[in-house]
């Protein structure tokens, strides 16, 4: 099949490698000691919820596994402007390696029962001592990283800190170079005033 795509013109979609999340906890080394970022304790996974019955099962399970782990995070969903769900868990700003294990979990476990295809991205704020944020954004069907860094009391962007964030996290993890897909994700927890 892949000759026919080849002759064809047809390119397969990247896949996801939810493995990439496991990298952001050495990327935020080189963002605190770089630029001054430090993670902000919240990590959020961003989802078109499915209607029914089993979506809604699944979803449970994920918020009691998050809640019932021995130091457990505090977990909630919420609802943006767009209609897509935000599952945000909030945890020791010290601890990324545990947050990027539980926004891993979030992710495989909704892959693993069939909601794949709902998945928009994963995302982790950081935020520096003059208070600039940025989120470290994972685009589930892209399989890469890209920073969105809101202006404060605007809907722009700070395209010089995003830019800034893309060149020094290009050697540590997939960095998605098509500018095009850096989306606006306004609202977002832990990016939102």
């Amino acid at each position: 099949m892949r000759f026919f795509d080849a002759i064809l013109g047809r390119s397969r979609p990247t896949q996801a490698n939810l493995d990439s999340l496991f990298l952001v906890p050495s990327a935020a080394i080189t963002l605190e000691t770089s630029v001054g970022l430090r993670p902000t304790g919240l990590g959020s996974v961003c989802y078109r919820a499915a209607a029914g019955a089993a979506f809604a099962e699944t979803q449970q399970e994920i918020l009691t596994l998050l809640r019932e782990a021995p130091d457990a995070p505090d977990v909630r969903t919420s609802t943006d402007e767009f209609e897509f769900t935000w599952l945000v868990v909030d945890d020791d700003p010290a601890d990324i390696g545990g947050l990027c294990t539980d926004l891993h979990a979030v992710n495989s476990t909704l892959e693993s029962a069939g909601f794949g295809p709902g998945l928009l991205c994963s995302m982790v704020p950081f935020e520096d001592a003059a208070g600039r944020r940025v989120g470290l954004v994972y685009l589930y069907k892209q399989g890469t990283f890209y920073a969105f860094a809101p202006q404060p009391g605007a809907r722009s962007r700070d395209n010089l800190l995003e830019i800034q964030v893309r060149d020094l996290l290009a050697g540590e993890l997939p960095v998605e170079r098509d500018l095009s897909r850096w989306l606006a994700i306004w609202g977002a927890p832990g990016l939102a005033e």
